[in-house]
């Protein structure tokens, strides 16, 4: 059997290597076993503020005014000349005098088959000062951002709330009864986009978890719709699940409509009463439901039109793929918006006629 060639290793002209580190645009410092420098790169002095012509034999530590014996560098390049480690994207702020402080990126390498047997170390150095400095401002200016718009959520949630106490003032005012009942709607929906935006501005950007958001949401709704809580109650059950904050805009739409309509249709002539909100999602599907123990659905041969709600509710499920189930709970109703997440792509959802009385 042959024997495998094998190619001889060439040992490091130590010579041409300081010459090559000396003249690199790069800041770098070849080290001995000591740590001690052998040759520094004319950007290192430059960025530095060393001299190339003495700088040569000192250890590392001692470099400028000693702003470069940091410890723990000290301890993971000693690491490195003995082969335990090697120095990879180490980053370090470096403070020298009175001058501003710098954040440097340090790679050190041990080099194999020096001439002579001798350990050496490559360190190379990157000043990240500005790209950081950048980094911080960008975040600065995202805080910022995230300040200024919850208080404008803050704000807009307050001017809905003063809309709604106008339109029900002229409620009370205007002798048409159906004038009246037109203006009180408005007053609901006002009222509950209101409890709305307050709950968007006290969550924070991004995902937004729905168990303190909707129960939150309900018991804005219920403050602000349920006169006697002793005859009426609203309750809410939710799962652990976040959800985009553009989903939970729609989500929490779809609760105040649905509970609205059970708050008008679902318990008339002052009857008790519990409305329950639940929300659960597993790997499947997620599911919101909206239950009631009125009256129930309205007699099915009565020719009906859905209202306002209806179409609220329809778009709003349409907007998220999902399907509208209607039930007759015997006492009550129960309305289900689902999403089934294994549907493929071009399956169309199947939205429910409703309720009648949506």
């Amino acid at each position: 059997m042959p024997t495998p060639k094998t190619t001889p290793t060439t040992p490091l002209d130590l010579g041409l290597a300081l010459a090559v580190i000396s003249t690199s645009d790069a800041p770098l410092l070849l080290l001995d076993g000591d740590l001690a420098i052998l040759v520094a790169s004319r950007s290192f002095c430059r960025a530095f503020q060393c001299d190339p012509a003495t700088v040569a034999g000192q250890p590392m530590a001692t470099i400028g005014t000693g702003e470069w014996n940091v410890p723990q560098l000290d301890s993971l390049l000693r690491a490195t000349a003995a082969g335990f480690a090697e120095v990879e994207a180490y980053e370090m702020t470096l403070q020298r005098g009175a001058d501003n402080p710098r954040r440097l990126v340090i790679n050190a390498h041990r080099l194999d088959d020096v001439e002579g047997g001798d350990i050496r170390l490559l360190l190379s150095v990157a000043d990240v000062t500005d790209a950081r400095r950048s980094e911080k401002q960008k975040d600065d200016l995202l805080r910022e951002k995230a300040i200024l718009l919850q208080e404008l959520q803050h704000r807009v949630a307050n001017s809905l709330q003063i809309i709604a106490s106008i339109l029900m003032q002229s409620a009370r005012k205007v002798q048409s009864e159906e004038t009246r009942g037109h203006l009180k709607d408005a007053h609901s929906r006002v009222m509950s986009i209101a409890a709305l935006q307050q709950q968007l501005a006290t969550s924070q950007l991004g995902r937004v978890a729905l168990r303190a958001y909707l129960t939150n949401l309900c018991r804005s709704i219920a403050a602000s719709m349920i006169p006697d809580p002793a005859l009426l109650s609203l309750s809410a059950e939710i799962d652990d699940s976040t959800v985009e904050a553009d989903i939970s805009i729609s989500l929490g739409l779809i609760v105040t409509e649905l509970v609205i309509n059970s708050l008008k249709h679902a318990y008339p002539d002052g009857r008790r009463g519990k409305i329950r909100v639940g929300y659960h999602a597993d790997d499947t599907e997620w599911a919101l439901t909206v239950s009631d123990d009125g009256i129930g659905m309205p007699d099915p041969r009565q020719d009906m039109k859905g209202g306002l709600g209806t179409s609220i509710v329809k778009a709003l499920a349409q907007q998220l793929e999902a399907e509208i189930l209607v039930f007759d709970a015997k006492p009550g109703t129960v309305v289900t918006v689902r999403r089934s997440l294994n549907r493929p792509p071009d399956d169309k959802p199947l939205l429910g006629d409703g309720v009648a009385y949506l």
